[in-house]
């Protein structure tokens, strides 16, 4: 009897007789919840899910990405550039509708029997429903979220039980900075986190013409890009740079309700006539022109981990002058200046806006810093890597 040899994936079958069937290598799936869903509009996570999943595609993945949507009555899908896109209706855009979605999805994604990856863990105890579903889910543990000045004492506590909920429920947890993983560590054992930083492409030469259409001119503005929250500094930011005529105009990117917030209100209030609030851009040509030809990328960030706007501000090659703390240390690296408050900040501001020479040293040291840690691919390929893993335990156990 002839013996035929065929490879599927990395297993070499036998199958008698001369004349055997090809057989096709089965696709790793995998299902992306927690985040409202691509083409990215919003924010990082979404930002981040649309990079993973143009990636995965690529390397022959199947990967379905699970999108919020308030126009329809029923669950409907397309495909956008390979990915399947899966969109739920869920009314407004508030915490309790942002549940609902989650819960939705998971409920959906455990008919599917794929692998799971879910971003942020606000709502990780409705992952209970996959581990009685025996699915395989890796959480990203995003960052401190129970810790932001934000949120009243009930949030703050449904926010800490998730926290406890994701470690306990999820398969894997991975952490975006090696900080958020110390802290994860004093909930569950070392070997069940992955340390994976955000990454992002670097930017060279973009259209400065972009800049036009708002009134810009490279090199003479200061630049945020940031939620309008107190734990991002804004209106410290804001009060330091109005405090005297600069020269230059600070850019203040976000969705400012002074009608609505009293927070954006103050925001607004403290500006001098040398702050520009463009209003919310999510268009990644015009971010990535603002951030490469700012004189003084200004990063107010408290809380949290690696910051997806930080590590674009340093792959864009801004001058970074950030809040001190250890994560946006670890990030930025000694390269970059930092401040500890609000007269702190001012002293800075004087030093750097009109230092030429220290300010295309910090330059040359965020593209160094950038191309340390954070360089285009290397993110997503650790994360294909480690889900790789994690889709096969999955089909073994089918």
């Amino acid at each position: 009897m002839q013996v035929s040899l065929r490879k599927v994936g990395s297993v070499t079958r036998e199958y008698p007789g001369s004349k055997t069937k090809r057989l096709k290598a089965v696709k790793p799936r995998l299902s992306i919840i927690g985040c409202r869903g691509i083409p990215a509009k919003y924010g990082g996570f979404e930002t981040f899910a649309e990079r993973l999943a143009l990636y995965l595609i690529s390397t022959g993945w199947d990967v379905t990405v699970y999108c919020q949507d308030s126009d329809n009555s029923s669950n409907w899908q397309k495909y956008w550039q390979g990915i399947r896109l899966v969109n739920i209706p869920v009314l407004g855009k508030n915490a309790v509708s942002s549940m609902i979605f989650d819960w939705k999805c998971i409920l959906h994604a455990a008919q599917e029997q794929n692998l799971i990856l879910t971003l942020g863990y606000n709502t990780a105890i409705f992952c209970f429903w996959l581990r009685l579903k025996g699915l395989t889910n890796v959480i990203n543990m995003d960052g401190l979220e129970w810790q932001r000045q934000k949120w009243k004492l009930p949030e703050k506590a449904w926010l800490y039980i998730n926290e406890w909920c994701g470690c306990w429920l999820g398969n894997h947890l991975i952490a975006d900075h090696p900080e958020i993983k110390s802290h994860l560590m004093t909930r569950v054992a070392a070997q069940k986190i992955t340390v994976i930083p955000y990454g992002a492409e670097e930017v060279i030469t973009p259209d400065v013409r972009l800049l036009q259409q708002y009134g810009f001119t490279k090199n003479e503005y200061a630049l945020v890009i940031a939620r309008p929250e107190p734990e991002n500094n804004i209106l410290e930011i804001v009060r330091t740079f109005s405090s005297q005529r600069r020269g230059i105009k600070l850019v203040v990117l976000g969705r400012y309700l002074s009608d609505v917030f009293d927070y954006h209100k103050q925001v607004l209030e403290a500006a001098s006539d040398e702050v520009i609030f463009p209003g919310a851009i999510y268009e990644p040509a015009i971010t990535k022109a603002l951030r490469f030809y700012t004189r003084l990328y200004i990063h107010g960030h408290t809380v949290g981990g690696t910051n997806p706007s930080l590590v674009e501000g340093l792959a864009a090659a801004s001058p970074v002058l950030a809040h001190n703390n250890c994560f946006n240390y670890w990030v930025a690296g000694t390269g970059a200046h930092y401040f500890n408050n609000q007269e702190d900040c001012a002293r800075k501001l004087d030093q750097l806006l009109n230092d030429a020479a220290e300010l295309q040293q910090m330059r040359q040291a965020s593209i160094k810093r950038y191309e340390e840690e954070f360089s285009s691919q290397r993110d997503v390929k650790l994360y294909a890597d480690l889900l790789m893993q994690y889709a096969s335990v999955a089909s073994a156990n089918k």
